[in-house]
């Protein structure tokens, strides 16, 4: 798998933004996943400007943390 390109420095007081690509390298999924989901209700948050989506990190890094698995319930212990 070959490695996410770094995110561009933000200007001074704006959020860092991910353009569809970024955010498909870094979730490690293809482009059109990222697209499904869009067209689904399920992905990150993303500012449309034009014809260009751009996703804020820190939208998507709530995201991220919203499709966290819960831990596996534990066995009832049968001693």
């Amino acid at each position: 798998m070959s490695t996410p390109a770094p995110l561009p420095t933000p200007l001074p007081g704006l959020p860092p933004l991910l353009g569809i690509r970024e955010l498909s390298a870094y979730l490690g999924v293809p482009v059109s996943t990222v697209y499904d989901w869009r067209a689904r209700g399920l992905g990150p948050a993303a500012y449309r400007f034009g014809k260009h989506l751009k996703f804020a990190a820190a939208d998507v890094t709530a995201w991220i943390e919203a499709q966290r698995d819960p831990a596996p319930r534990q066995p009832p212990d049968r001693r």
